[in-house]
Order: C-alpha cells, then structure tokens, then sequence
C-alpha cells in the first residue's frame, strides 16, 4: 500500500480547549506520571518526559492481547510539547476492541490571552481496522482534557496556598 492509500485511511482526534491556567502549570500536570495516573485513569509504568523513553499503560486484555499500551516519548519541549506513540493490540482483534493499534499522542500547549491553549492531537488511527478505538477514545480524550483542566486547577490553587 503507498503512502497516499495510508493516509487515506487515517483519522485522528483532536481536542482543542483553553484553561485559565499557566503553560507551566499545565505542563507539571502532563508530565508527571502521578499525575498522567489520574488524568488518564490508567497508572503508567517506566514515564519520565525524557525523549525516548519508553513506557506503558496496562487496560482491559481482550482476546489474544495482554491489554498493554507500549509507548514511547517522541518529543519533549517543555512548558509547550509532548508527544508519544501509543501501541497496543492484536491482529486477531480486527475491526473490534483490541485491534492492533500504532499511533501518537501529542499535547501541545500555547499561552493565549488569559491562559493556555491545550491542543490534544491523538493520530494514526487506520480505519476501518480502529474504528472502534477511534469511536471510543474520541469521547474519552474529551473527558481526559477536562479533567487534566481540573488537576491543574488543584495545582494552581496548592501553589497560591504556599
């Protein structure tokens, strides 16, 4: 299959909000593995925002995969970036939940008049092969920006208490 075929087939999600919140703010809550426990819902094991790095998550196993997201730092700018692949999944799975999966994940923040701009790119899902990760994760990536927003917010009001 050529590139143009590939591409063709490719989706990604994107969510795009802006919080009342520092980018350096913003950034102690993306890069920290505590705190990615939280927003995510899934503790990462290995994290540290350092390029190459490699890490995973662990989820519900389904049919012949063990349910582990193996990933690996990309990019690391920080107060601005962060990108990581995100790989899991199963042949057999095709078409269903736990297909094979090979994407990335890129955060990107931007200072804007009264905050930060908190770009959540999630791409490189093959359809119709991820179309049901894609439906699933294009909700939950939502909600995980909401609550990176709400973690922040804890995080901003510690400091302003110290």
């Amino acid at each position: 299959m050529n590139d143009t075929a590939i591409m063709a087939g490719t989706r990604e999600i994107v969510v795009d909000e802006v919080f009342h919140h520092t980018p350096e703010v913003l950034w102690q809550t993306l890069a920290s593995a505590a705190m990615m426990g939280r927003w995510l819902g899934m503790q990462p094991t290995g994290f540290e925002p350092v390029k190459g790095n490699r890490f995973t998550y662990k989820t519900t196993p389904a049919g012949a995969w063990d349910g582990v997201i193996h990933c690996q730092v990309l990019e690391v700018m920080p107060n601005e970036r962060l990108a990581y692949s995100w790989a899991g999944g199963d042949d057999s799975n095709n078409g269903q939940y736990g297909s094979r999966l090979d994407t990335v994940v890129t955060f990107t923040l931007t200072k804007v008049g009264g905050g930060t701009r908190l770009r959540l790119v999630h791409s490189g899902f093959m359809l119709p092969k991820n179309d049901t990760a894609f439906k699933s994760m294009s909700g939950g990536w939502a909600k995980v920006v909401q609550r990176i927003d709400a973690i922040a917010g804890e995080r901003n009001a510690t400091q302003e208490n110290s």
